[in-house]
């Protein structure tokens, strides 16, 4: 009998791996389900690492030419699916009608492949486990803790509207980054032909006519960049194009790593302003999410792990961890919370007040659309900031450069004045 290996996570929260004996990754699924077990990845041995298995998947050609599935695809899903159960439609009957009205290709196989699992007697969850690059496993706990309780209709509604804000505000800060790209584009291209075409023009009339006299400091500076952005030979330009592209990816792979990870995350918390935006962004989704999970009835310490799993700032994330362990070992979420220095003092303390009261989940989505609200006008307001920043940073760069074009000008009035005289 085939053996898998797998990682998945209890009840509890704890990752586990091991290896399991099954027929096929369908049955194996279904054996680690019974155990508790939510599973993360699969791979039949012998299988590459970090190819999760794909139960009830079939082999051969896919249509795999659709569009990338958004996170707004996946909201608008959501959304109508809720609504079709909310209906009283049955589950397969309601999977069947998105599949007849979905236009991307690639999203529309993957809602064949839940509707044949459901057929064949499976849970959605189940099926949804086979997708883990579209649904994470926010979405899957959720719907599993939706299908446990019977209300997966209610749960789906939740996953919606909480898919729903996370679109919202996403949409937000890119529509308040398109000023500052622009501006910044607009810098490139204009700083990019004053150095390749009016520089090297005025070079030559200034070797022509200071003879052998040397160039003002900050002039022989920018004619030295000016030589580094127009190169003397092709295989010059080669070369420079070859470094600046090695310097890239060496900085974009460092930060990549969990050292330049760590270390570019606790530098944005701790510059300001934008530490305070990311601050309110990491308490919103926190809340959001751990408020969303714990509703739905997913148990506190599942409900911390998957939490800490989407937050994408790595220092956040292990104090949730470290708060996770705390938790686990009997003590009340909101002081080991408070402990890490992270949260605002507000927000402990509203969690604080809903563990007292039992209203937990309920002050969690609170704050959550406090922050929402606190997000917005953050946004705005370092949109306000960083226009003015760009303005100024634009007005130096290509001041810089004019400047140095005219110091050797009057140098030149300078020699002539006193030629006449």
């Amino acid at each position: 009998m085939p053996k898998y290996r797998y990682s998945a996570i209890d009840a509890s929260g704890a990752q586990k791996t091991g290896r399991i004996e099954a027929s096929s990754p369908d049955e194996a699924n279904a054996k680690l389900s019974q155990q508790g077990l939510m599973v993360a990845s699969m791979n039949a041995e012998g299988e590459k690492p970090g190819k999760p298995g794909k139960p009830g998947a079939k082999k051969g050609f896919s249509l795999n030419f659709g569009k990338v599935i958004s996170t707004e695809n996946l909201a608008i899903f959501t959304r109508q699916m809720a609504t079709l159960l909310q209906a009283g439609l049955p589950l397969l009957r309601s999977l069947e009608v998105m599949i007849r009205q979905e236009k991307n290709l690639r999203f529309k196989e993957i809602m064949v492949s839940l509707a044949d699992n459901v057929r064949s007697g499976n849970n959605l969850s189940d099926g949804l486990q086979q997708h883990p690059k579209v649904f994470d496993r926010l979405f899957i706990n959720m719907v599993k803790a939706g299908e446990a309780g019977g209300v997966l209709d209610v749960v789906l509604s939740r996953l919606a509207k909480f898919m729903e804000k996370t679109v919202k505000t996403n949409k937000k800060i890119k529509s308040a980054m398109v000023y500052p790209s622009v501006v910044v584009t607009v810098a490139f291209l204009i700083v990019t032909l004053l150095m390749t075409f009016v520089v090297p023009k005025f070079q030559k009339i200034f070797q022509d006519m200071l003879h052998s006299k040397s160039m003002p400091w900050l002039t022989q500076r920018v004619i030295d960049v000016s030589h580094f952005m127009t190169p003397s030979s092709v295989t010059m330009g080669i070369i420079e194009v070859s470094v600046l592209v090695a310097a890239f990816f060496g900085i974009r792979f460092f930060f990549r790593t969990k050292v330049g990870s760590a270390l570019l995350d606790r530098v944005i918390l701790l510059t300001p302003k934008v530490g305070d935006f990311a601050t309110k962004a990491n308490v919103a989704r926190f809340t959001r999410t751990f408020g969303t999970l714990m509703s739905s009835g997913v148990p506190i310490l599942q409900a911390l792990t998957i939490t800490r799993d989407i937050i994408q700032n790595s220092v956040v994330a292990k104090a949730l961890d470290r708060v996770h362990d705390r938790v686990r070992d009997g003590e009340p979420l909101a002081a080991p919370l408070e402990q890490q220095k992270i949260f605002p003092t507000m927000v402990t303390s509203m969690i604080d007040v809903g563990e007292e009261t039992g209203e937990l989940p309920e002050m969690l989505n609170r704050i959550a659309d406090n922050y929402d609200e606190d997000l917005d006008n953050a946004v705005a307001g370092l949109t306000s900031i960083i226009e003015p920043i760009m303005i100024v940073f634009l007005a130096l760069v290509v001041g810089t450069i004019v400047i140095a074009l005219f110091l050797p000008i009057i140098d030149i009035i300078k020699n002539m004045s006193s030629g006449h005289g």
